[in-house]
């Protein structure tokens, strides 16, 4: 089978490596120069080191190429620049299944992934092209050690859900599958707000009781969110939700994580972002929740105040401070 994976940031090409130990993958690259480098490495030295590629590996730089014959395609590029890869997919009359491995809400729409999806590829049920999340707990730098690692596929076709999780299931990866790619979709974006409510926390010294507070008071707000846009109670409880928001507020390799420790040792969020080197999808994330949730009517006080000072300037000490000053109430709301 043949397998285009579209992204060679560190976990477009964790997984590209992970599957082409039993499929064909070309992994694409938009940046001439890096499919050079990629080329010539026979590894990606910019963003994962130099773990090599095998020989059913190969790179591409130019899209139509990368994606012709390919049986899947699996969509690791920024949630910004989603929508764009999908309209460049559709206009080569394309109809190979689409899955994304992409976590956030689009900016300026708010709109989460499997949102875009249905508006460029159209309805599965009507066109017969099949889409779907890939989302869990993981770190492209332990995947591609052949440390264990767990994820969940989710689509709206029960059938091709199970026939692609089987082709990615093996060795190292144990894949789940679901049908809630709404909840899948929540639980994966918001999860990156949260991680920087943590590494402020950490940042701050607050201990292991303000960062527990903060991961399960982040859950709930993460849930409220998901199940007002139809998404299911117990997918926020399984690997897209909880166990995915326990490593990023938790893991050293979490970049999210990383911007709330270093906005608590007082950088600005442009300081942050310059030294980072990589894509923290939370940093957009955090305003397009805020602005949803308030059509949906969705009380959200963490998301809320990580955004008051990714947005506004406000510093990490005063949101905390406000965090902590709130009136008291039941646990369960």
């Amino acid at each position: 089978m043949k397998i285009a994976v579209l992204g060679a940031g560190a976990w477009g090409t964790a997984l590209a490596m992970q599957i082409s130990q039993k499929h064909r993958v070309t992994l694409w690259a938009r940046n001439a120069g890096h499919v050079s480098g990629m080329r010539k490495a026979r590894s990606n030295p910019l963003y994962l080191g130099d773990f090599p590629f095998n020989n059913q590996l190969v790179v591409e730089d130019n899209l139509r190429e990368a994606i012709h014959d390919a049986e899947l395609i699996l969509s690791v590029v920024p949630t910004s620049g989603f929508r764009a890869i999908l309209k460049e997919i559709k206009s080569f009359n394309h109809k190979a299944p689409v899955i994304w491995a992409n976590k956030g809400l689009e900016a300026g729409t708010a709109k989460l992934p499997h949102e875009v999806a249905l508006e460029e590829l159209g309805d599965p049920k009507k066109t017969g092209q099949h889409w779907g999340a890939l989302s869990g707990p993981s770190f492209a730098a332990e995947l591609v050690r052949s440390l264990p690692t767990a994820l969940t596929l989710a689509a709206t076709d029960e059938a091709f859900t199970q026939s692609l999780a089987s082709i990615m299931h093996g060795n190292n990866l144990r894949v789940y599958t679901s049908q809630d790619v709404i909840g899948v979709s929540v639980g994966g974006a918001l999860k990156n707000v949260i991680a920087i409510a943590a590494g402020i926390s950490d940042g701050m010294g607050f201990g292991n009781n303000a960062r527990a507070a903060l991961i399960t008071r982040g859950l709930a707000e993460i849930t409220r969110f998901g199940m007002s846009l139809g998404g299911q109670k117990d997918t926020f409880m399984g690997l897209t939700g909880a166990g995915d928001l326990i490593l990023t507020c938790t893991g050293d390799y979490s970049r999210n994580r990383e911007v709330g420790l270093r906005l608590a040792k007082g950088q600005t969020i442009d300081e942050v972002l310059k030294g980072l080197g990589h894509v923290a999808e939370g940093v957009y994330t955090a305003k397009e929740v805020v602005n949803r949730a308030k059509v949906l009517h969705v009380s959200m006080p963490i998301t809320y105040e990580v955004n008051q000072v990714l947005s506004f300037g406000k510093s990490p000490q005063e949101a905390v401070i406000d965090l902590l000053g709130r009136e008291q109430k039941s646990e369960i709301h």
